[in-house]
C-alpha cells in the first residue's frame, strides 16, 4: 500500500489537482511537501491538526515535510472560513504566536533533521510593492480571483483588498518553495482548493508548463451529527496543556460517539489497518466497553502531550470513577478538577462543620452537615468522614495545595489552599 493508498483508505483525500502525477512523483523519489498555518494564535487546536496529520504520515513514509510558518500571511489575515475582516495583530503578538508555533510542531514532528520549519515573513517582507505588482500580480487575473471560493463567498459583504490579495501571496510561497526547498506539493483543507490550485498556476506560469507541482486537500471533517468536528460546550480543544490539560484532552476523545469513532482512528492514530478493523468490529460487538474511544484517546493524547499524560490522564478517571482521590498527584488535581466547583480557603484547621458551612459554603447549614457525616456522604481526600468532631486540616494532602470534598457518589468540591 502506498502512501496515497493509505491516505484514501483512511478517508484522507478529498481533491487532487494530479492524481496520477502525485501517485507516479511519490513512487519516483522522496517528496517535498508543505502544509501552511497563520500564527493567529499562540496554539494549534484540533482543527488545525488534521492537515498536520497528513504531513506527518509523508514524513513517517520517507518524504521530506516542511511546515511554513505564515508571519507574513498571518500579519494581513486569511479570509478563509470568515464572514467579516480579521482584526490585524500587532508585530509583536504575530512573532510571540510563531515561537509558540513552532515550539508544538518540534514536538510533533521531532528534530532529527527529517522535517523543516521556515517562516514566509522571510520572503514576503522582502518584496516591494512594485516588485508584487510586476512581478505576480500581472499574472493574476482577477476575473478568475474573484471566482475562489474563499473570495466568492465574501463578495455579498465585502472583501478588503488587503485580504483579496492573500491568494496571490500563498501563490507566491508555494512558488519559492518550489523554488528554494524543492517541494512539488502543497496540502491543505477543502477550503484552500482555490489557493493551492492558483500556486500552482504561478509555477506553471514561471517554471513552465511541465514544472511538476500538485495539490492535495482534505475533507472537511464533520461529526455524525453534521455538525463540526472539535467544537465542545467550552470552545476550542488546544493542543497548548494550558489552554486544554491533557486530561480534559484525553476525554475529549474518550467521549466520541460511536458512530465517529472508526473514522478518527484512521485520520488521527498511526494505527494500522489491521488494528482499526478489529476496533471498529468491537464497536459493533461490545459499544459498553468503549475500547476504540479508550485507544483513540490514549493515541491521540500520546503523541500531542506524551506517554506521561496518558498516564495521568488515566489515573484521573480512575480515581473520579471510583472515589479514590487520595493516591492523585497536586498536578492531576489541578487538571481533573480544573472545572469543578471550587472556593478559596486558608491553611487555617477548622472543624469539619464549621469549615463545610463557614468557611466553604459547600454545606447549607450545620444541621445538614451533621446529617450528611451520620449518613456517612461526606469524604474529605478520599477518605470518609464519620465523626461529626473531625478536623479539617487544608496543608494535610496533596503538596498542602488542595483539599478535595465529595458529598455523595458524584458532586464534587475543590477548595484551593492560599
Amino acid at each position: 500500500m502506498t502512501i496515497l493508498d493509505e491516505l484514501k483508505w483512511r478517508g484522507a483525500i478529498n481533491q487532487q489537482t494530479d492524481e496520477a502525477g502525485l501517485s507516479d512523483l511519490v513512487k519516483e523519489k522522496a517528496v517535498g511537501l508543505y502544509v501552511g498555518i497563520d500564527p493567529t494564535g499562540d496554539s494549534m487546536h484540533i482543527g488545525h491538526l488534521i492537515p498536520f496529520m497528513i504531513l506527518k504520515r509523508f514524513q513517517l513514509a520517507g518524504h521530506k515535510p516542511v511546515i511554513v510558518i505564515g508571519g507574513g500571511t498571518g500579519s494581513i489575515g486569511d479570509p478563509s472560513g470568515k464572514k467579516s475582516e480579521r482584526v490585524l495583530q500587532t508585530m509583536d503578538q504575530v512573532h510571540h504566536n510563531e515561537d509558540a508555533i513552532t515550539a508544538q510542531m518540534e514536538h510533533l514532528f521531532g528534530q532529527d533533521g527529517s522535517f523543516k520549519i521556515v517562516n514566509n515573513y522571510e520572503w514576503l517582507s522582502k518584496m516591494s510593492l512594485l516588485d508584487f505588482l510586476r512581478d505576480y500580480g500581472k499574472l493574476f487575473n482577477v476575473n478568475n480571483m474573484l471566482a475562489k471560493e474563499v473570495v466568492a463567498s465574501r463578495l455579498e459583504v465585502g472583501i478588503s483588498f488587503t485580504e483579496f490579495t492573500y491568494q496571490i501571496l500563498q501563490s507566491v510561497d508555494f512558488l519559492h518553495l518550489y523554488q528554494h526547498e524543492d517541494v512539488q506539493v502543497q496540502i491543505g483543507g477543502a477550503d484552500q482548493w482555490g489557493n493551492i490550485t492558483a500556486g500552482i498556476d504561478l509555477i506553471h506560469k514561471i517554471e513552465g508548463s511541465e514544472a511538476k507541482a500538485y495539490g492535495l486537500t482534505i475533507p472537511l471533517m464533520l461529526k455524525a451529527d453534521g455538525t463540526k468536528f472539535g467544537k465542545t460546550a467550552g470552545g476550542a480543544v488546544w493542543l497548548d496543556p494550558e489552554k486544554t490539560s491533557p486530561y480534559e484532552f484525553y476525554q475529549f476523545w474518550l467521549n466520541q460517539d460511536d458512530r465517529d469513532v472508526v473514522k478518527y482512528l484512521k485520520y488521527f492514530t498511526f494505527l494500522n489497518k489491521e488494528e482499526i478493523d478489529d476496533l471498529e468490529q468491537k464497536v459493533g460487538t461490545q459499544p459498553e466497553k468503549r475500547e476504540a474511544q479508550r485507544r483513540l484517546a490514549q493515541e491521540v493524547t500520546s503523541f500531542v502531550h506524551g506517554d506521561a499524560a496518558v498516564t495521568e490522564a488515566e489515573n484521573i478517571s480512575k480515581a473520579l470513577f471510583s472515589g479514590d482521590v487520595s493516591a492523585l498527584s497536586a498536578s492531576e488535581i489541578e487538571q481533573g478538577f480544573k472545572n469543578m466547583p471550587s472556593v478559596d480557603v486558608t491553611t487555617e484547621p477548622r472543624n469539619i462543620v464549621e469549615w463545610l458551612v463557614d468557611v466553604t459554603n459547600i454545606e447549607s447549614s450545620r444541621r445538614q452537615v451533621r446529617e450528611d457525616i451520620n449518613n456517612g456522604a461526606i469524604r474529605i481526600n478520599g477518605d470518609k468522614v464519620t465523626d461529626v468532631d473531625a478536623v479539617i486540616d487544608p496543608a494535610s494532602h496533596f503538596d498542602g495545595k488542595f483539599v478535595i470534598v465529595r458529598r455523595g457518589k458524584k458532586r464534587y468540591f475543590l477548595a484551593r489552599v492560599k
